[in-house]
């Protein structure tokens, strides 16, 4: 009985998966870390930092969150081509 090809199914590292992660991990950081915008200046068009900074992190955060999602189907269509399988 012939045997299925070998396929690695084990996860690898590469630096772009490295990009995917630290696009998702960024917010997350920003906003537990609140002695950094604990504070009332500098204020934006009478809106304290500790409020402005967090509704910018709103925006950061979609748009790093796009930004992993388009670099994932990069990756994943590049892993599909080089394993000669294609989606699932």
């Amino acid at each position: 009985m012939p045997q299925p090809p070998h396929v690695d199914r084990a996860p690898t590292v590469t630096p772009l998966r490295v990009v995917i992660g630290l696009c998702l991990l960024a917010p997350f950081v920003a906003m537990l870390w609140v002695g950094s915008y604990a504070r009332v200046d500098p204020a934006f068009i009478g809106i304290p930092f500790f409020y402005w900074y967090q509704m910018a992190w709103v925006l950061l955060s979609t748009a790093l969150t796009a930004t992993a999602y388009r670099l994932w189907q990069r990756d994943q269509r590049a892993r599909g081509a080089r394993t000669g399988g294609g989606r699932r």
